[in-house]
């Protein structure tokens, strides 16, 4: 089950998905990338290997993840 303290896995995954970008991945698969991890984490980690929970707080960590760098990014940017 999804406890409150399981959303310090959203930096985690900014994390990962930072270190494909490093690595040149094309930064249009980086929220798919997101996803994708968002969503075993959810399987594996957080619901135990309970497909249907897992898939779906792995999506939502997964897509906060990517929302959240999207939204710190464009914070950061200067409209000068």
């Amino acid at each position: 089950m999804f406890e409150i303290y399981d959303v310090v896995l959203i930096p985690l995954i900014m994390g990962i998905v930072e270190m494909f970008k490093k690595a040149g991945v094309n930064k249009k698969y980086l929220p798919f990338i997101a996803l994708a991890i968002g969503i075993i984490i959810g399987v594996v980690y957080v619901a135990a290997m309970d497909w249907k929970q897992g898939v779906l707080v792995g999506m939502m960590l997964g897509l906060s993840a990517s929302g959240l760098y999207s939204g710190a990014k464009s914070t950061m940017k200067s409209d000068d």
